[in-house]
């Protein structure tokens, strides 16, 4: 449970409830004919609370009540568990954002491999909702079509040099001046697969680069294969998911309702 401005508030599907939120519920017990009737019905939380043993309930009156704006003593008040309630949008309320967190790299290029890494990481985190947390390795295209797929910003994690410190993480924010030219299927070069996903519709309205700088730069004709990280760059992975969790917030994105992770999907 969270608090803004001293009003309790908790996040539920991806929304946040507090008092004068909207919600239908979904009685669990269906134990008596109060829960049949009152499942479906949309009801306006008055609430939120938490018992001794940490349970967050919300304490709800129907929407439909004539006496719930009088008083409590006259309005019939109800509780019900965070997972016995569905938010419900209103006309003025925002929708909550989409985000797209894609890993691309090559674990087989030692260094190159950090965005997969990265959000490998991330993904054993517990994971908020509207973000996709992905690995897309080394499919360009797969990440082309995902970009143009109604998210509202994407952030890239990428090993890229810049000239700086190895494992020196930055976040940039890609231009994208000149046309858009051919992306291999089996490459990723960010700033290609950009300008290739704006030719095939519109981009998220923010698009941010988390990149590192690698120790090693990886040749593509030496066919040695390198599965680990350089030492710097390992040790720039929390960091690099530490920023990651600061841009979700700074995006609007609540936080994760619950303690267990869930991994998002696997394009590598």
């Amino acid at each position: 449970m969270t608090s803004d401005a001293s009003q309790p508030a908790v996040v539920v599907a991806g929304r946040r409830l507090r008092r004068g939120s909207r919600v239908r519920l979904r009685p669990g017990r269906r134990a008596d004919i109060l829960d049949l009737a009152l499942r479906d019905q949309i009801a306006v939380v008055d609430a939120v609370e938490e018992d001794l043993d940490g349970r967050v309930h919300l304490v709800v009156t129907l929407a439909a009540d004539p006496g719930r704006d009088l008083s409590a003593r006259i309005g019939q008040r109800y509780f019900f568990g965070v997972d016995e309630v569905e938010p419900v949008d209103c006309p003025d309320e925002p929708a909550p954002i989409r985000v797209l967190v894609a890993g691309i790299g090559n674990v087989f290029l030692g260094d190159d491999g950090f965005g997969v890494e990265v959000v490998t990481q991330l993904r054993r985190l517990p994971q908020r909702a509207g973000v996709d947390v992905v690995d897309f390795g080394i499919r360009g295209m797969d990440l082309v079509y995902a970009l143009t797929a109604g998210y509202q910003a994407a952030v890239l994690v990428d090993a890229a040099p810049r000239g700086e410190r190895p494992g020196t993480v930055s976040l940039v924010e890609p231009t994208l001046d000149q046309e858009p030219g051919s992306v291999d299927a089996h490459g990723m070069d960010p700033v290609s697969v950009l300008r290739q996903a704006r030719r095939h519709g519109p981009l998220p309205e923010r698009v941010l680069l988390v990149a590192c700088e690698p120790a090693h730069h990886p040749d593509p004709d030496d066919p040695t294969v390198l599965v680990e990280l350089s030492e710097p760059v390992r040790a720039a992975v929390p960091s690099a998911v530490t920023l990651l969790s600061e841009l979700l917030d700074e995006l609007g994105v609540p936080p994760a309702e619950s303690a267990g992770p869930t991994n998002r999907g696997d394009h590598g």
